[in-house]
């Protein structure tokens, strides 16, 4: 279950009350709120106006204080000499679909880099998965004797090797024979 929104009051004195969990935040807190991927409202403790863009602006900003990047100073300046709707309008066009290109940037980086890592831990899967995917080549009515006559040579290189790879019996030597004497000529 997704937890419910943090509705934090803003007041006079600029302190932060975190109203869901009865305790003050700070800019850093609320900061943290949103990376965990909680919704946050700001309001005014007073008036009750929303007062969240001004909040996520201020974080933005201290951000940028302790980095050296940042929003370019060029749009800055912009976005300092846009106070008509139009040009406000403009801006905010323009930097969601900034973000929007570097959200899918990101996914796609990750993306690749599962592919390989699943590649790296994996690399008889992933040859399964590209040998699987490739569709065999249509069989051809005048093929099929062509495919029968290979199988059978298949069968019988196959038989040929069973039959050499078996032990052979050892072949026996010959005894030697002891010589025999010599005959004697002329002795009766």
């Amino acid at each position: 279950m997704k937890p419910g929104p943090v509705l934090i009051k803003k007041y006079g004195n600029r302190r932060l009350y975190d109203s869901s969990h009865s305790q003050y935040v700070n800019l850093d807190d609320i900061a943290a709120f949103i990376r965990e991927g909680r919704e946050v409202k700001v309001v005014d403790a007073k008036t009750g106006h929303d007062l969240t863009r001004v909040t996520l602006t201020q974080i933005i900003t201290e951000d940028a204080k302790d980095k050296p990047t940042g929003l370019p100073l060029e749009l800055l300046r912009q976005l300092i000499v846009a106070s008509d709707e139009v040009r406000q309008q403009f801006v905010m066009w323009y930097l969601k679909s900034a973000f929007d290109t570097y959200q899918k940037l990101q996914d796609t980086v990750q993306s690749r880099l599962g592919q390989v890592e699943s590649a790296i831990l994996s690399p008889g899967d992933l040859m399964k998965k590209f040998l699987g995917a490739a569709s065999p080549a249509p069989r051809h009515a005048d093929a099929e004797p062509e495919l029968d006559a290979l199988r059978r040579r298949v069968a019988e290189l196959e038989a040929r090797l069973e039959k050499s790879a078996r032990p052979h019996p050892v072949p026996r030597k010959p005894v030697p024979r002891k010589p025999r004497p010599p005959k004697q000529k002329g002795r009766v």
